[in-house]
């Protein structure tokens, strides 16, 4: 990438990357097998306190072993995040299953417990241990809440109204590696959890992902499943249909440089963060992103919204505005339930994903992004009024 360009997030490589990465290549550990994956594995499931990790090839691969071992079948239903990255609706689908969205809360944009609530409770029967959607009649078996750009879900009210169906959490704790949830980190809530590693993320392998878990037979599991789910060390004997998902050594290399990183590269996006907000706040039709009471976010993308009354521009006419700059960004996903691919899912009300799609804007913060950079960046956002 250019040098006159800002880019909105690469990766920052300024640890062990290149010594690790050359002992996997000194010994010709760079496949699925060596000492570094372990390790990995372990650093990922100390940082979010829980007793297993098991790495996979990206989140998606994650995810889909995630809810496959939660138990979700075929024309089942598991509630999801309405706003957020489509690959958490995708393995829904990998399973024959379909997504139920639920809207976002308008202050932190994470998923809305009380819709979900309302949904559950409302809009669905529970009889002999079973939630059934009353609309399409199909049975919901999961919740997936994702926890979007740095930030964590309302986990509580979530898992009360888990728990009062009977109904498995799985965390899409992809963007929010470092955020914490009433001194928790996001992660450490659900019967399992999944992590990215691609490289936008606040720690990278190029690619890579992580499913978390508390529970040491359905980490088993998850190995085995990703390992091709082969029953003997030395035969090829399979006994069921598993999944060739497992991360290389060479990659958990990375990652092990990486998560020596963790507390360096949440500092450094939180003072960046911090940087944005000062300066934005001031700005008329600039709304800054809000850190959840009782929350420790990492503000993964720093997002901003766009008010066109008052900043007088819609987002994506600052998004161009900003590229014949030189800065780089991008707005957020379009919400699940307005998605081509995701036609015939069911939804709940969601508005307020479709206004923060059309408001909102992310912009450089890469974890490496120097204070001349930032100022640029409002510099231009400043113009806006202008």
């Amino acid at each position: 990438m250019s040098r006159n360009i800002i880019p909105l997030s690469v990766p920052c490589l300024r640890g062990n990357e290149w010594a690790y990465v050359k002992e996997c290549l000194d010994t010709n550990w760079v496949s699925s097998a060596g000492t570094f994956v372990d390790r990995f594995e372990s650093m990922a499931a100390a940082a979010l306190g829980v007793g297993h990790a098991v790495a996979t090839m990206n989140g998606t691969a994650a995810l889909h072993i995630a809810l496959k071992l939660a138990g979700v079948e075929a024309n089942d239903e598991v509630v999801v995040s309405d706003l957020t990255f489509i690959a958490p609706a995708n393995v829904v689908r990998y399973l024959g299953a379909w997504p139920v969205f639920v809207d976002a809360e308008p202050r932190y944009w994470q998923m809305d417990p009380q819709k979900l609530r309302d949904f559950l409770r409302k809009g669905c029967t529970y009889s002999g241990g079973t939630l059934m959607n009353r609309q399409t009649g199909r049975r919901v078996s999961a919740l997936l809440p994702v926890h979007i750009l740095g930030h964590p879900c309302d986990m509580d009210p979530i898992l009360e109204e888990a728990g009062a169906f009977g109904i498995p959490v799985v965390e899409d704790a992809t963007e929010s590696l470092g955020v914490r949830y009433k001194g928790r980190p996001a992660g450490s809530f659900g019967r399992m959890a999944c992590l990215s590693f691609n490289g936008n993320k606040i720690l990278t392998t190029g690619g890579g992902g992580m499913l978390v878990t508390n529970d040491a037979e359905l980490a088993r599991r998850a190995r085995h499943l990703t390992t091709q789910a082969k029953d003997d060390p030395v035969e090829y004997i399979h006994g069921e249909v598993g999944f060739n998902y497992r991360l290389t050594n060479v990659l958990a290399a990375i990652g092990v440089a990486q998560m020596e990183q963790l507390e360096r590269h949440v500092a450094d996006k939180r003072g960046t963060a911090k940087a944005y907000t000062e300066a934005l706040s001031r700005i008329p039709g600039i709304r800054c992103p809000e850190e959840p009471k009782g929350a420790f976010s990492t503000f993964w993308l720093y997002s901003i919204l766009v008010e066109e009354r008052k900043a007088g521009m819609v987002s994506r006419a600052l998004l161009h505005r900003l590229a014949g700059r030189g800065i780089e960004s991008r707005p957020l996903w379009q919400p699940m339930h307005l998605s081509p691919a995701h036609r015939g899912s069911y939804a709940t009300d969601c508005t307020v994903a479709e206004r923060l799609y059309h408001e909102a804007l992310s912009i450089p913060c890469s974890v490496g992004i120097s204070s001349a950079e930032i100022e640029q960046v409002v510099s231009a956002i400043a113009d806006v009024n202008e």
